[in-house]
């Protein structure tokens, strides 16, 4: 589990100190986004439907801080290098290594106790995410047009 918070923090700190393309109100907008629609959706999947859980089964602090710790840097460092300007080829396969990326480090988390999946698969996961991923590039869509209007 050790490993597990290592890579977050580190995760956060690429996050923090990278050159950024977003603006200031693009990243904190698109992060908090990403926060409540993640914490939203975690809440229902683990605490509702016991499709898995952080941690062990009970509520914890460390479940609320965890969002916090994955989503905002995930988004930052997805949407910062994000392709926009490329061919449809390279969008795609920047979406489809972000999900491959995402399914490995939940293999991971579960490996080490962090996360535990109960009817919940991985194999969900790896159709999830690149639809999520999808979700934060249109709501950085709405953001840029609601912005620069």
């Amino acid at each position: 589990m050790l490993f597990i918070f290592f890579a977050l923090f580190t995760l956060n700190l690429i996050a923090i100190f990278i050159p950024k393309r977003l603006s200031k109100a693009e990243m904190y907008i698109t992060s908090l986004y990403s926060l409540v629609w993640g914490h939203v959706i975690d809440m229902a999947l683990d605490f509702k439907l016991t499709l898995y859980y952080y941690f062990d089964k009970s509520i914890q602090w460390s479940d609320f801080l965890v969002p916090f710790l994955i989503y905002p840097a995930i988004t930052i460092l997805f949407l910062n290098y994000y392709p926009f300007e490329k061919r449809n080829k390279y969008k795609i396969s920047y979406i489809i290594g972000w999900s491959i990326f995402s399914v490995i480090f939940e293999w991971f988390s579960e490996q080490t106790d962090f996360f535990t999946h109960v009817k919940w698969k991985l194999w969900h996961s790896a159709f999830l995410y690149p639809f999520l991923f999808l979700i934060l590039l249109w709501h950085l869509k709405l953001c840029k047009n609601l912005l620069h209007r």
